[in-house]
Order: structure tokens, then sequence, then C-alpha cells
């Protein structure tokens, strides 16, 4: 990959690919290798994520509001996108067939608040707020406020048909809610580091790619949810891998949705000859 390729200009609107499932596996492979040629940055920003983790059940438990874990473990993976810009760039200078070192790595994500990354920043976030918000509603909804301050040490109403209701009522909404979200960001964080665009450029084009490729990204986005899922199940343990691998992966399927040059959108089919990082 040549310098050239690395960067688009701003007026230009990245072209959308047709991408297919061994696009995915191809991304999990690439970014495995990536995770084993630069284990000190993918391990340190997983690091943030197990502790973070680790210290937000802390904080629950010591508030007797456990139960808050569960849409708030739904939410934390949201704010990962953030961290791995670090590991995109990582994947960026292996393509250029440089060494990733840690102080330009670091600089690079520093560099970034003067950028469009904490525009999105902000969208997440008051995503995530929202969400935790929206999971008390239904809560309280379906049980009452009574049962949310004493459902600590009455784990049972779980299993009333009320609690089952609600359940099943939080699971589809959160379904939806990640669903939309991770339209908006799949494509949308790699591409604002990469390129010069505007955050709802880089939104629209990541939206535009998922309804190119609504089978294919969806299946990402439920490998990804899958995969997270049990990487928090050993406390937290397993995101130490399952974190800097969908990283780096993120970024090659990246590369391989978009064309690397920017010209008016439309769609055209990945080949064998590709972009293959």
């Amino acid at each position: 990959m040549t310098e050239r390729l690395a960067f688009a200009p701003a007026s230009d609107v990245p072209v959308v690919r047709l991408i297919g499932v061994h696009d995915l596996t191809w991304a999990l492979r690439m970014g495995f290798k990536d995770f084993l040629a630069a284990p000190r940055c993918g391990l340190g920003v997983s690091a943030v994520f197990v502790v973070g983790g680790l210290a937000l059940i802390w904080v629950l438990a010591q508030l007797g509001q456990l139960w808050l874990a569960v849409p708030a473990a739904a939410g934390f993976p949201i704010l990962g996108p953030f961290a791995a810009v670090g590991l995109y760039e990582v994947s960026r200078q292996r393509e250029r067939g440089r060494t990733a070192e840690m102080p330009e790595i670091l600089a690079t994500v520093f560099r970034q608040k003067d950028r469009q990354i904490p525009s999105m920043a902000a969208v997440l976030v008051f995503c995530f707020l929202f969400w935790n918000f929206l999971a008390h509603m239904i809560f309280a909804l379906f049980l009452g406020v009574s049962a949310m301050v004493n459902v600590s040490s009455s784990w049972e109403v779980f299993l009333t048909p009320n609690g089952l209701t609600m359940i099943a009522v939080e699971l589809a909404v959160g379904a939806v809610f990640a669903a939309v979200l991770f339209s908006l960001s799949v494509i949308s964080l790699p591409l604002l580091l990469d390129r010069e665009v505007d955050f709802v450029t880089a939104m629209v084009t990541s939206l535009s790619c998922v309804v190119a490729n609504p089978g294919t990204l969806l299946s990402w986005g439920a490998l990804c949810a899958g995969l997270l899922f049990l990487g928090m199940i050993p406390g937290f343990l397993g995101l130490f891998v399952v974190l800097p691998v969908l990283g780096h992966a993120s970024w090659h399927l990246y590369r391989r949705a978009l064309e690397p040059d920017a010209r008016p959108i439309r769609t055209a089919r990945a080949t064998v000859s590709d972009v293959r990082g």
C-alpha cells in the first residue's frame, strides 16, 4: 500500500464496494496477524477495557445496583472503536511495510482531538447514555420502581411473567439500537482516521456500505457482538485477545469495503486483485 492511497480529498465521497463473507474471514486472518506482529498496542488497548469493566462491576456492586451491569456491559463495547484508533494505525503502518512504533501510534491517537473523531465520539457516547436511560425506563415500565431498588436482593423477579417479558423487550430494543449504531460506525471510524472527511459524511458512507452489503456487514456485527460477549464472560479477560483482533480486522474490512480513490457514489464488486489491507 502506498502513501498515495492512504488519504482521499475532503471534497470526494468514498466509493462503496460489494463484499462477501470471504472478506470477513480474510479480515479476521489479517487482524490476527497484525495482533501477533504488534501485541503491545493490542494488549495496552485491551487493558483499558478490562480494568474499566472490572471497575464498573465493582462500583455497581458497591452501590447495590449490580443489575445495571447487563445494559452497561451491552453498551460498553460502543466505546471500543475509539480505543481502536491505535489499532487502526498499527494496521495502516503495516500496510506500508513499516514497523508500528508506540510513540508514533500514541501521537496519531492524540492528533485525532483536532479532527472529526471527537464529534463522532460525542454521537456514540450520547447513544450509550440514551441506551442506559432506555434500559432503566423499560425495567421500570414492566417491574416498577420498587423492583429496581430491590432487584439485587430479589433476583427471582426476573423469572416472573413481567420479568421475562421485560428481558425480551430489552433484548429486542437493544438489538435494533445496536444495529443502527453499528451501521453508522462500522466504516465511519476507520474512514475518519484514514481520510479527511467530516463525521456526517463518514456516517452516511458507513450506512451506505451496510445498505449495499446488508447480509455481510450485519453478519460481521453479529460476529463481533458474539466474540465480545464471549470475551467478557471470563472476567473480561478474553478481551485481551478479542478486542485487538477485531480492531485490526475492522481496519482491513474497511479497506475492502471502500475504493482507495474517492469518486462519486457507486458500487463495484471487489475482486481478488483488490486492496488487501
